[in-house]
């Protein structure tokens, strides 16, 4: 496993009953490694928190101001959604918009985590469509480049020109060249790298200005990400709550299987993390450490404390311990 080290702790009754590694990563606007914990070279899949990357060729193609999308599609293209009537209308329309309908996703149908949705689904005795999955918004972004270029419609297969062209933004800003590839939650391919990688991408989302294409396009990205992180996870959520927290200091992106992303522009910083066993709540607890000590967030903040340090209750509403970072990553 490359060496992970204890990352976030759950102590009940004054005694350590779990401990989460893993490995994380922050680095500055040139790419080095400003603090490190674990194996920055740990090789894994970003999952979700490389959305922003698979979106950047939406941007910066000019298909989007072709179309005329919206800060909120851009959010959009970037999420990993609840499934919740935000998400989705939002979505539909964008089919509409495209003259598609649900058939053209290549994602499969996901039951909405978002609870008012899926009361609505179970209620009326209805059946999850593609548009509730959570990756539908990235799906609607390839439509739109499927359907601006005339390109075939089979858009998530590894030789597709849009995946083609995805795999080489990504091995560009992460500086390698990615040794594998995987199918994603959502049917697209979904490439390897560093933790350290992913880390260098973000702090290039972080510096990026106005001064050439792509940089427009990240920042384009990034601020959309900020404006509308209801749209980029739900007002549940932990990328809502610490994106708000920062209050314009950082842009927070989970991904599966306990990866994090954190992109910083008044820093110009980048940071991102994995969690070896996949748990998300260490996975948010490490990042909102992560923001804390970067004086991104502020601990205290109820929206931060519940996930960096909160209690642990039972059934009962007794609190029976709590969860923290590690004493190395506090």
């Amino acid at each position: 496993m490359s060496n992970p080290v204890d990352l976030v702790e759950l102590w009940r009754g004054g005694m350590l009953e779990s401990v989460h590694q893993g490995h994380a990563v922050v680095v500055d606007q040139s790419g080095e490694i400003l603090h490190a914990w674990g194996d920055p070279e740990y090789i894994t899949y970003p999952r979700s928190s490389a959305k922003m990357l698979q979106a950047l060729p939406l941007v910066e193609s000019g298909v989007a101001d072709r179309f005329g999308l919206t800060t909120e599609q851009l959010a959009l293209s970037c999420a990993s959604h609840s499934g919740a009537a935000i998400h989705t209308e939002r979505v539909q329309n964008w089919l509409n918009d495209l003259e598609l309908d649900d058939d053209a996703f290549r994602c499969g149908p996901q039951w909405p985590s978002d609870k008012p949705a899926s009361k609505v689904l179970i209620k009326s005795d209805a059946s999850a469509c593609k548009y509730h999955n959570n990756c539908s918004g990235k799906h609607c972004g390839f439509l739109t480049m499927v359907k601006a270029n005339g390109w075939g419609p089979d858009y998530v297969a590894i030789d597709h020109p849009l995946q083609v062209g995805i795999k080489q933004i990504v091995e560009e800003l992460v500086e390698e060249t990615s040794p594998n590839w995987g199918i994603d939650g959502c049917s697209a391919p979904n490439h390897a790298s560093t933790v350290h990688g992913m880390a260098r991408a973000m702090a290039t989302f972080a510096k990026a200005d106005d001064s050439n294409t792509r940089g427009s396009a990240m920042v384009r990205l990034r601020n959309a990400m900020m404006a509308h992180s209801d749209l980029l996870s739900n007002t549940d959520r932990a990328c809502y709550h610490l994106t708000k927290a920062a209050k314009g200091k950082a842009a927070v992106k989970t991904g599966a299987e306990g990866f994090y992303i954190a992109i910083l522009p008044e820093l110009k910083m980048g940071v991102a993390l994995k969690i070896m066993d996949g748990t998300t709540r260490a996975a948010e607890c490490a990042i909102a450490a992560i923001l804390c000590k970067l004086g991104v967030v502020d601990a205290h903040d109820p929206l931060v404390k519940q996930y960096r340090n909160p209690d642990l209750k039972n059934f009962a509403g007794l609190v029976t311990g709590d969860m923290r970072p590690s004493v190395a990553l506090a």
